[in-house]
């Protein structure tokens, strides 16, 4: 037996169901009596998946009459109700095609305009300012440094479907405590920016050759405070990006050459642990 992900849920006749994954090819679930113990109730295929939120559920798998199974299932343990094809879920929306999926957080984007009342402001081509200086920020402190921080919170939410704006969200977060009004003027530049582009999002291509590419940089020196570089990371499955990251170092790099090594070492450990995530998949 391989690793497994275990998550209960218990209902009135305390029935419970985990997913867990099998070296031989196949997919268990587990059920549990009413002594406590666990016991096999149903057999499915490896390629079907299940995540879990709360009390919202996506289930996919490449056979539909597996799914239908399994559905059927979860209706005999628990009311639940099948809203067909996955379009909207915690916030990102998706579209079918025949290319394949493309991910977008284009409502919560507008939504977060209308919070701050910039649906009508006059958009960006760039997230942030060439050159920046918000390190060296001397300004007023913002006068509500809660609405700063929520802000920044939705915006680290939509980096979710939007590797554009990372870095600059990656850099806002860092003033979160004592924000000033620099700060907050890089914030509505953000806004803006996200005005003339709400629903850019990612694409998850249907055409994959299932090769696990990966792309690093470092920024070397470049947080005005601390001096530290930036590292950014970027790596695709096939043509579809799964993981983007925009992080400060640890440490002080006296060269570039020694800021360029550290970035290949994060990006190294980046690319062993999506490695062993795919081999938990049975991915080849």
């Amino acid at each position: 037996m391989g690793r497994g992900l275990y998550r209960d849920f218990r209902s009135s006749n305390k029935a419970c169901i985990c997913l867990c994954l099998f070296s031989s090819g196949s997919s268990k679930g587990m059920g549990t009596s009413s002594n406590g113990r666990k016991q096999c109730v149903s057999t499915w295929p490896l390629e079907t998946g299940l995540l879990v939120y709360v009390d919202d559920i996506i289930l996919g798998g490449n056979s539909s009459e597996t799914c239908a199974e399994f559905k059927a299932y979860l209706n005999s343990c628990f009311k639940i109700k099948d809203l067909g094809n996955l379009k909207y879920f915690l916030g990102i929306e998706v579209a079918w095609s025949t290319i394949g999926l493309f991910l977008n957080q284009c409502k919560f984007a507008l939504d977060i305009l209308k919070e701050t009342g910039l649906t009508g402001c006059k958009p960006v081509d760039t997230p942030i300012e060439q050159n920046h200086r918000l390190g060296y920020a001397n300004g007023s402190f913002h006068s509500d440094p809660n609405q700063y921080r929520r802000l920044v919170g939705r915006l680290l939410y939509l980096t979710i479907t939007r590797p554009d704006i990372t870095y600059v969200v990656h850099v806002l977060s860092q003033f979160v405590q004592q924000p000033r009004v620099e700060h907050s003027n890089g914030l509505v530049h953000v806004l803006r920016y996200l005005k003339g582009c709400p629903g850019q999002g990612i694409l998850l291509n249907g055409e994959n050759d299932m090769v696990l590419r990966g792309y690093y940089n470092a920024d070397w020196a470049s947080c005005l405070l601390t001096r530290k570089s930036v590292t950014g990371l970027y790596f695709q499955l096939g043509f579809s990006p799964i993981l983007w990251r925009s992080k400060k170092q640890l440490t002080v790099s006296r060269s570039l050459a020694e800021a360029e090594y550290r970035d290949m070492a994060m990006a190294t450990s980046e690319i062993v642990w999506l490695r062993r995530l795919l081999s938990e998949l049975l991915t080849p």
